[in-house]
């Protein structure tokens, strides 16, 4: 995650706690929601609420963010433990629980290794388009569930028929309390620091009782049980451990490219400095804890980071006070949000995942006419596919992305441009000059295992098949931080057959991991390849002083 100047503007305490006091409202609401897309209770979203707010706010670097379950990592998790558990609650929700631990220990290891700057894998097109599908798929799944529809199907299309064809069967009762809770939603939605979720909430507790609600069939959300247990790891077998894992993995590149958009976002846009390696521990910490105490993954969504910018957050302390007003109203009126009817839920999850139905976001990548692809590919999957399905193909055409244009990398012949300092591409600045025998050549992205064979290949027959005899050939790696096992072994037979050829050879712009690496080889001596860090005109003259 790039940093850039730390803002001027000092924290404003007031501004923190008002802001604070705002998205307590929402953040409660979106947790118990959150838990019943997950099919886990109603507290597993609580646990996730105060895990992410305490761990991100102590070791977390972006002021706005707000750590919290979401409603991607909520389908993601119900989705795969419904697969590996095959019916068993029981242990559906002991996976729940490793999964939750395997994502943050994963995150962990991230953050170790520091892998911040390489582990947004899933590009945006593909994160949009995954993200507009499963808000369809969420909130076609919560009106299901409102009216009494049982899905047998996991993918849209098969289970949207069924909903029509259970139209005479819906319960209208339960129906109408949606429509009414989302009608009052977008009315407060009107005032940001008017904590809506929260009036809703308490608008439908009233309701359910003053009405007889469950009388006509409509359901509450139950006891919210925060007893917490001692932590301790669930009793899998390792082949349970190996798929949690695999799905772990991809739950990962979900939750981080969901939370690296809206802490980058709001970073860029107000000059704040984020330190990615760091915000991967803090995630890492925060789903670490929420799975010791059977909690949810963890994430920083946008809705609520950007409800919190809002809101007028200043600091992390806005979250502070949003887990404290969070403890006051668990401690003292738990027992009535447990009256809380079920319609009055999913209008919240529906609410919030209203906006994911954008198509303008979507709409750009037609207009650019750019990853159109991408972003039907992403849609479909999960539509056709499901949720779990859909975001391992979504990770996957991510990184088949990446390697796909990092494999196509080619070698760039370089001149020098107007007499000066500067070398450029010959074939996109036709008056670039070549020195006279000497050759340069740049590859156009990083070498690596996919790429360098046929790259170098590439060197080494414009080498060979020069039309001006050449003393000297320039190999400028500015674009090759560090170098694989392959790469180098690739290097070494390069050095070789560019000895054999008779010609000197010198590699410019290297950076000191890729020198360190290299300055270790028998070959760079025994075939006279210079190394440095030179840049390509230093390098140019002390090809010359070797003629």
């Amino acid at each position: 995650m790039s940093s850039v100047p730390p803002s001027v503007n000092p924290p404003n305490r007031w501004q923190d706690v008002l802001a604070g006091l705002s998205i307590a409202g929402l953040l409660l609401p979106e947790a118990v929601a959150y838990s019943t897309i997950a099919a886990l209770a109603p507290q597993a979203g609580v646990i996730a609420l105060f895990a992410g707010l305490l761990c991100y706010g102590l070791f977390g670097t972006s002021r706005f963010a707000i750590v919290s379950a979401t409603s991607s990592s909520a389908a993601v998790l119900a989705a795969a433990t419904a697969t590996l558990a095959s019916g068993d609650a029981q242990l559906r929700s002991t996976l729940a629980v490793g999964l939750v631990l395997v994502t943050g220990a994963l995150f962990l290891l991230a953050g170790v290794f520091r892998l911040g700057s390489v582990t947004a894998f899933i590009a945006k097109p593909v994160l949009r388009g995954f993200a507009f599908g499963l808000a369809l798929t969420i909130i076609l799944k919560q009106v299901a569930s409102v009216v009494g529809v049982h899905l047998t199907d996991a993918n849209l299309v098969r289970f949207a028929p069924q909903l029509l064809e259970q139209l005479p069967h819906w319960n209208w009762p339960a129906a109408g309390v949606a429509a009414m809770a989302l009608v009052l939603l977008g009315l407060f939605s009107r005032f940001p620091r008017l904590p809506g979720g929260l009036l809703v909430v308490v608008i439908g507790i009233a309701a359910g009782q003053w009405l007889n609600l469950p009388g006509y069939g409509v359901k509450l959300i139950g006891v919210i049980d925060l007893s917490l247990e001692l932590p301790n790891l669930p009793a899998l077998p390792f082949a349970d451990w190996l798929r949690l894992g695999e799905v772990g993995f991809a739950l990962v590149m979900i939750l981080y490219a969901e939370s690296y958009g809206s802490i980058s976002s709001f970073a860029l846009k107000h000059g704040d400095r984020v330190t990615s390696n760091r915000d991967l521990l803090a995630l890492g910490a925060a789903n670490l804890l929420s799975g010791l105490f059977h909690g949810m993954p963890a994430g920083a969504g946008y809705s609520a980071t950007s409800a919190n910018e809002a809101a007028g957050a200043t600091s992390r302390w806005a979250g502070a006070v949003a887990a404290l007003v969070v403890l006051v109203i668990v401690l003292t009126v738990l027992p009535w949000i447990a009256l809380t009817p079920e319609p009055v839920l999913a209008a919240i999850v529906m609410h919030a995942l209203g906006r994911g139905l954008s198509l303008q976001p979507l709409g750009r990548y037609f207009v650019w006419r750019r990853d159109r692809v991408l972003v039907i590919c992403a849609v479909a999957a999960v539509l056709v596919l499901g949720v779990l399905d859909g975001l391992l193909v979504s990770v996957a055409i991510s990184v088949l992305l990446m390697l796909k244009q990092l494999s196509a990398a080619d070698i760039q012949v370089l001149g020098r441009i107007d007499g000066g300092h500067d070398f450029v591409d010959v074939q996109r600045h036709p008056t670039a000059t070549s020195e006279p025998g000497v050759l340069i050549v740049r590859p156009s992205e990083a070498l690596f295992f996919a790429n360098v064979e046929r790259i170098l290949g590439a060197a080494l027959r414009l080498v060979r098949h020069s039309q001006e005899p050449l003393h000297a050939v320039i190999l400028s790696l500015e674009e090759s931080p560090d170098l694989d096992g392959t790469s180098i072994e690739a290097l070494q037979e390069f050095f070789l057959r560019v000895h054999q050829e008779g010609k000197l050879l010198i590699l410019a712009r290297l950076k000191h991991e890729a020198l360190s690496a290299l300055a270790e080889l028998p070959e760079v001596q025994a075939n006279g390849v210079i190394l440095s860090g030179l840049s390509v005109d230093g390098a140019v003259q002390r090809a010359q002083l070797k003629m």
